[in-house]
């Protein structure tokens, strides 16, 4: 049996690791083990917030790999170490970086955190962090009203009509407990082979592999070029 494994994803900067100290917190309250992992790309430093409430931590850095593909090419080692661990809960904060693409699977609970304080079309751009998700976070709600609030979610809702909507202040854990208590509820169909929810941009071109010098006959593989035909002069 997988450990229940929450993915969390989102824009950098947006709240995502205070969203997870606060689910963390609330597990724990429920007798819950879990386990973090943090992807990142070149440092972090966010394992000191979760090691402060005693929880084990993975800090995976990708380096010169997309974050996702990273995480996706590990999910199968990170379920394994949490069941040694003996685990309930696998919570997966991403790096945050890109916004077409999602390393979310069918067999896991898969959320987004937007900032309310970004633009109303944040939720049109984020791509498939958001239509694919099961519940999206709306954090630093204490920086704007409720009217601001109220639109910001109507434009979610475009998006995805199905997710479950939580507002949350990160600060002071306003929401996080209404939050963990759908995750605690939320009932996984598990299938004996997972898979992406959305595909992934794939491509690997000369300046994936370290190429630096710039020209046309430097590069090669996967290339798109712009067609200065569709310019309006």
């Amino acid at each position: 049996m997988l450990p229940k494994t929450i993915l969390i994803s989102g824009s950098s900067s947006v709240g995502k690791t205070a969203v997870c100290k606060w689910i963390l917190k609330h597990l724990l309250l429920s007798n819950i083990k879990p386990i973090v992992c943090k992807i990142d790309c070149l440092s972090s430093s966010d394992k000191d917030i979760y090691k402060e409430l005693n929880i084990p931590v993975i800090t995976a850095i990708s380096n010169d790999i997309c974050p996702d593909h990273f995480l996706v090419s590990n999910l199968p080692e990170l379920w394994n170490f949490t069941q040694t661990k003996k685990a309930d809960y696998l919570i997966i904060e991403t790096a945050g970086l890109c916004n077409r693409c999602s390393p979310a699977t069918k067999n896991m609970i898969a959320g987004c955190v937007i900032d309310a304080t970004s633009s109303i079309k944040t939720a049109s751009r984020l791509g498939p962090m958001v239509y694919e998700a099961d519940f999206i976070c709306i954090s630093k709600i204490d920086m704007v009203s409720q009217a601001e609030r109220e639109i910001l979610e109507y434009k979610i809702k475009e998006v995805n009509a199905n997710a479950k909507i939580f507002f949350i202040d990160g600060l002071v854990g306003y929401g996080s407990e209404f939050l963990t208590n759908y995750l605690i509820n939320c009932v996984l169909d598990m299938k004996d082979e997972d898979t992406l929810r959305h595909s992934m941009p794939s491509g690997i071109c000369s300046y994936c592999i370290g190429e630096h010098r710039v020209g046309s006959k430097y590069q090669q593989g996967v290339i798109t070029k712009i067609d200065f035909k569709d310019v309006d002069v």
